[in-house]
């Protein structure tokens, strides 16, 4: 048996030939909208926590000793990853529904 009728599944197995990942990506401006979704996620992130660690809005009623910044550091990174995500996701929809509309 030679390696061009090796089972499917199997190290010696023909692969076809067709489009990559990377062009999929690419037709998608996936690293565009990757950008563009981690500047608005940092940029809330930053507009949050200063709002919220240096009281730009004024001390929240109630909270004598909260908690201090470091923890509203960790929120803030974590809120700016789930923007970051949210946005890239909606922009690579919008460029796929772009695409599919232009076949």
């Amino acid at each position: 048996m030679s390696d061009r009728d090796a089972a499917p599944g199997t190290p010696g197995e023909d692969v076809p030939e067709r489009p990559g990942t990377a062009a999929f990506a690419r037709a998608l401006n996936v690293k565009r909208n990757g950008r563009i979704g981690v500047a608005a996620g940092a940029s809330i992130a930053a507009l949050v926590y200063a709002v919220r660690v240096f009281e730009l809005l004024g001390p929240v009623p109630g909270s004598d000793a909260g908690p201090g910044p470091v923890l509203f550091l960790a929120l803030a990174f974590v809120l700016g990853v789930g923007v970051a995500l949210l946005v890239t996701l909606a922009l690579t929809l919008v460029s796929a529904s772009r695409a599919a509309r232009r076949l």
